[in-house]
Parts: structure tokens; sequence; C-alpha cells
């Protein structure tokens, strides 16, 4: 850290202090090297004068390195009571720019705690990692950007192209609604107590406007239907919205026999758009 930033104990003494042995129940993993979280930090640009937004915080790590940084005010999110303690020493060392909420962020509207757009960094308890991304989807016009800690399987599926096994659901939403992109990988040897997966440092920036025009609720549903069975032919798969289906297909120069790994953004943006007329 910079040295006009206030001195804090090692974050080892403070997981020992208040006795922070990190819950499997709530996908707990800590991160404690400094240079690492610094490294999160930095990957969302400057965030001098800025309102951001952690979630599950633990024993405040990555909340240093985000107040380090020079943001403005960090809401800090953090389901596990063990860790307030914790979190409150380091708003005492940052008078005034640390606001501590112990909430279940999976309940929370955070678009209602700040004014103007916020910036989202966060070391995602992975058990509730995709829903929460699945929710600051539908709010995107609140985030100027999201730079976010997933399992590398996710991450994978977040960044995934057309005709690969990790391409699905999440990849269509995450791209139509941002520029996304993989940052850097995290080794588990890293994390207290090392989880058996790699981690991924993923950045999503809010696009002004969608890749192309669909409703969200009409697109998700298409999405879905076509990943749920994505081994099938799309005239099969797509059956499930009770419409003709190679009828809806051809009427936008889709091959019925596309599955739904093929298709691109645009494709089921287009999908979504003649689906909403036949309903």
């Amino acid at each position: 850290m910079p040295p006009n930033d206030p001195p804090l104990p090692p974050l080892r003494e403070v997981i020992a202090k208040y006795g922070l042995r990190a819950e499997k129940s709530l996908g707990q993993n800590f991160l404690l090297d400094l240079n690492l979280t610094g490294r999160i930090a930095r990957c969302a640009g400057s965030l001098e004068g800025e309102t951001i937004i952690e979630i599950g915080p633990g024993p405040g790590g990555l909340t240093r390195a985000i107040l380090a940084s020079g943001a403005n005010r960090v809401i800090a999110i953090e389901k596990d009571q063990r860790c307030l303690d914790a979190l409150g020493d380091i708003a005492a060392a940052y008078p005034g720019r640390l606001e501590i909420l112990n909430e279940d962020a999976l309940a929370l509207d955070e678009t209602k705690l700040f004014d103007g757009k916020a910036r989202i960094i966060a070391n995602l308890p992975y058990n509730v990692a995709t829903p929460l991304l699945i929710k600051w989807l539908g709010h995107t016009d609140h985030f100027k950007s999201m730079t976010l800690m997933f399992q590398k399987e996710v991450a994978d599926r977040i960044t995934a192209s057309p005709r690969t096994k990790a391409y699905g659901r999440l990849t269509i939403l995450c791209q139509w609604l941002c520029e996304v992109s993989k940052e850097f990988d995290i080794s588990p040897k890293a994390f207290t107590p090392p989880p058996k997966v790699t981690s991924t440092v993923v950045s999503l920036v809010p696009r002004s406007t969608p890749t192309f025009p669909a409703k969200m609720e009409i697109l998700e549903k298409v999405v879905a239907a076509a990943f749920g069975q994505r081994r099938k032919m799309l005239r099969a798969s797509l059956k499930s919205l009770k419409i003709p289906a190679e009828e809806l297909l051809v009427s936008v120069g889709l091959d019925p026999t596309s599955r739904a790994e093929e298709l691109t953004v645009e494709d089921f943006c287009k999908l979504a758009r003649k689906y909403e007329e036949f309903q």
C-alpha cells in the first residue's frame, strides 16, 4: 500500500484476532495477498472519487485495496456478522469512506444505496456468484463497471465464443449487455482455505445500449429453451416455447437443424424479436 495509507495489521492477524475461519456454507475463501487485491482494484481503472459496491468483503483485504486506490465511498455488503468488527477497524482507519451493511446481497437492491452510477468490485462468494451477476445484469444502467472474481469455469462461460463447450445462457446475456474480458487467473494457493479450483477476475463494462434490440425477459426465455436441451437441434429444443419452432427459425434465416451453441448473440436477439410476434 502507498505510505500515506493508515497502518492496519496483517490480514492473518485480523483473522486470528476475530476467529474468522472461512465458512464453506457461505462460499468463503479469503484472499490475503495484498498484491493480488491491489491488482484486482486496479482492473477497475481509476477509483478516485468513485462509489464502489463490494460484496462479501470478509476480513477486508480487497476493501483495503479499494480504499487505498482512492475510492470516495465504499459500500461493503457482508452477510457474515463475524466479519463486521474487522471491517469496522478498516472503517475507523478511513473515516467517512467505508459503509458496512450486514445484509444478504441476493435480497438487496444495491441501486437504492447510491445516486448516479457506481462500480462493483468483488471477490464473490462462489455459491451465489452467478445469481448475483444475473441480478446486476438487470440494472446495468446503474453501474459503470463490474470487476468480479469467479470460479474459472464461470469466467469461461461469461467470455465464451460460439461453438465452444462453455458457450451458453450466461454468455449470451453478459455479452449482449456488456463488454466482457478476462483479466487474470488466481491460483487456489492464494486463498485461505485454498479452493479446489482456479479463480479468474473478469471485467464487465455495461454498454450504453445492448448490442442488438431485444426485450430481456423474452431473450432470457428463448435462450433458456435453446440451451435447456443444447444437444438437440433447435427445431426440437424450441418446441418448449409452445410455438411452431421450425417456422420461427426459418423466418429469421436460421437453419432449424442448428444447435444452440452455433448461434451468435445477434441470432438469439433476432429469435427473441420474432418470438414476441408469435405470442
